[in-house]
């Protein structure tokens, strides 16, 4: 059976990537859940977070994943950056 993919969106309007929905889910649900726990996180450390809790098993490379949802999630309004945060800090949208 064929799994069901999701195309990504970028925030800069750049071309997205069509990933696996699963793994998709995957992610989104853990920066989303950590959000909610963390009003703001560097996101280095949320990284590192999902590095010590998914890669046991998750069945891909969990860094570029939360890149990629990370941006997808930015683009539909989800989450944001923290402005003048260095390295960047992230937060849930006030709208979601």
């Amino acid at each position: 059976m064929k799994e069901s993919k999701i195309m990504t969106l970028h925030p800069n309007g750049k071309q997205g990537v069509n990933i696996l929905e699963r793994r998709y889910e995957v992610i989104k649900n853990f920066i989303l859940t950590n959000l909610k726990k963390y009003p703001e996180i560097n996101f280095d450390a949320l990284t590192d977070m999902a590095l010590k809790e998914l890669s046991d098993s998750f069945d891909g490379k969990v860094v570029w994943y939360m890149v990629t949802v990370k941006l997808d999630l930015e683009a539909r309004k989800f989450i944001e950056r923290v402005p003048k945060t260095s390295p960047h800090k992230l937060r849930l949208t006030k709208n979601k």
